[in-house]
């Protein structure tokens, strides 16, 4: 019988929708607690919104953050009663929070009330309109990098990447026309396509740096354990099950680079023999067939994929 190593990722922004958590609600008394303890520390219906919307109170970040992050560690907390726990885990921006609160490095509470925080001081951090966001696809990591510094020398504006998602997809961030001149930039380089992204601000650049000194403040009130599982870092793609570098690595990553190709690579070395995308979504299963097809991957966002994934790890067993 085969041992089986797992890493569980959580997503980050991008990936709400209404109706998202209210299956895992209905069916599992332990997801029907996480809301209630999410409603009780945030001081309203975060539940509500979840399950009903409206969409656009939900995309906005201050809600979409906790929202992502509630549904993440309901779904982490049904994979647990059925005996089904990480060896590693990790997170895309936001979800390196919910990574936290799952290898009990964060009380759930204080995190769900920092993350609400968290996405208030980010949109808070630049005016409407002033930031953009921009999906480079089809050119090299590298590629992308060089352009946003010729952008950004051309344009005396801010423009760097801020999710290096995949060999084929970088995020890139900063002020409105450094990102629209990278773009253009890059087109010329080669990339297949470059999308704009609607977003509300300009997240994990240097245009992000007043929400990083509001959060560090928060992040210092609160009290962080060591983890119970190794945990890879954004701004580090660094393993660790160290609390003060995980407390640091928070800090670093409002204005940090998301460095998820080489934190999954960092993961692949450990040679895990599943990576479960944990919460609402597919973006990190997606991200990972084009970092390693061939990664057993598997998502837990409701009971029917719950159901898939139990039966996927039996049968490897």
């Amino acid at each position: 019988m085969s041992e089986t190593k797992l890493a569980f990722l959580f997503p980050g922004q991008g990936s709400q929708a209404v109706g998202m958590g209210r299956d895992l609600s209905e069916k599992f008394p332990i997801a029907k607690q996480t809301f209630e303890e999410a409603d009780e520390a945030l001081g309203f219906s975060l539940s509500k919104l979840c399950f009903d919307g409206p969409e656009e109170q939900l995309k906005l970040t201050e809600f979409t953050q906790p929202a992502i992050f509630t549904v993440s560690i309901a779904a982490e907390r049904v994979l647990a009663e059925k005996g089904v726990k990480p060896s590693f885990v990790a997170g895309h921006s936001l979800g390196e929070y919910s990574a936290d609160v799952a290898a009990g490095v964060l009380s759930f509470a204080d995190a769900v009330k920092t993350v609400r925080n968290r996405g208030r001081y980010m949109q808070e951090a630049v005016s409407a309109g002033q930031g953009a966001m921009a999906a480079i696809l089809g050119l090299a990591p590298d590629a992308v990098i060089d352009v946003c510094a010729k952008a950004a020398a051309d344009t005396g504006t801010v423009v760097s990447a801020a999710n290096l998602n995949s060999p084929e997809q970088t995020v890139i961030s900063g002020a409105a026309a450094g990102v629209e001149k990278a773009g253009a930039m890059a087109k010329e380089a080669g990339a297949r396509k470059v999308i704009m992204l609607a977003v509300s601000a300009p997240f994990h650049c240097a245009l992000m740096q007043p929400a990083q000194d509001r959060l560090a403040e928060d992040l210092r009130q609160l009290s962080f354990s060591a983890p119970s599982v190794p945990l890879v870092t954004n701004v580090d793609a660094a393993l660790t099950t160290d609390a003060e570098k995980l407390h640091d690595a928070l800090v670093r990553q409002v204005t940090g680079a998301v460095r998820w190709v080489e934190s999954i690579r960092r993961l692949i070395e450990q040679k895990p023999t599943h990576f479960i995308e944990v919460g609402p979504g597919r973006v990190l299963f997606g991200l990972m067939r084009q970092i390693d097809r061939a990664q057993q991957a598997l998502h837990v966002g409701d009971e029917a994929t719950l159901e898939k994934t139990l039966a996927a790890l039996s049968h490897n067993a």
